[in-house]
């Protein structure tokens, strides 16, 4: 998907998905996307129109199942899209009112469930026509689960497990399918968590990373290189390894915000 002429990308206003809509707007191109805030909304999309881009924005919540289906045909009514990027997702919310059921379930319904109802009105489209391409925001976390974040881990191990098979599941269909691991990336979401946290990845970086897995159909697109490989490495380590290590990885962490 050297060319996509029409993409989608969920959460566009800020961070990855922000990133990502700018480097893909221009002349030809129509973008989708939808975000939470009115005024980043309007803002955005006013910013991708002056470079040229046919733009349709929403506040549509990834939650609701039967809105982004809705609007996801209609975007694709409008100009069939070639590729739809489940950017959306959250940190597991702390507030204090809240239980620790009621945190696992919000991070689950937006991180993995918001992803299902972004892909799945894709595919619906883009399979009959055996063209189109998908990617799935998940992260470094998806490959062992964080002290400091179970649900947020698990949430985003679903989301690369689930890709992953997805991809060999519809590679017949004609439909790549790209799972999208970044490890830190300096955005609104990660401001208040992490100190200066070693191999973090600039957001520019982290977007020409991203853009160029998903033009060259990559399954697994994990950066940075040596975090990837950690991370790899761990999860054949004894448990007796990672619990002694937990404690140096929590001195980068500003406060225990996303804590569940």
């Amino acid at each position: 998907m050297k060319e996509p002429r029409s993409i989608l990308i969920t959460g566009g206003t800020s961070g990855i998905g922000e990133g990502l809509l700018y480097a893909w707007a221009k002349p030809g191109v129509t973008l989708a996307f939808n975000g939470r805030d009115e005024k980043r909304i309007a803002e955005t999309k006013s910013n991708l129109e002056k470079k040229g881009a046919t733009v349709y924005s929403s506040n549509i919540d990834v939650r609701d199942a039967k809105g982004m289906e809705e609007w996801i045909k209609s975007i694709d009514d409008i100009s069939p899209l070639d590729l739809v990027i489940a950017n959306a997702g959250i940190a597991t919310p702390q507030e204090p009112t809240m239980t620790r059921d009621e945190r696992t379930k919000a991070t689950f319904d937006v991180n993995v469930y918001g992803v299902f109802n972004t892909i799945h009105p894709a595919l619906d489209r883009m399979i009959p026509r055996r063209h189109g391409q998908i990617a799935l925001l998940s992260s470094i976390a998806g490959f062992m689960g964080l002290g400091h974040s179970p649900s947020y881990s698990a949430s985003k191990n679903a989301v690369k497990a689930y890709g992953r098979a997805l991809r060999t599941r519809l590679a017949p269909d004609g439909i790549g399918v790209s799972v999208i691991c970044p490890g830190v990336v300096p955005t609104r979401m990660t401001a208040d968590f992490y100190k200066k946290f070693p191999g973090t990845v600039s957001l520019e970086r982290a977007v020409k990373i991203i853009k160029s897995g998903i033009e060259r159909n990559k399954g697994l697109i994990a950066f940075p290189l040596q975090w990837h490989l950690l991370v790899w490495w761990m999860t054949t380590w004894p448990d007796s390894w990672i619990d002694f290590l937990h404690p140096f990885y929590m001195r980068y962490l500003k406060k225990d915000r996303y804590s569940d």
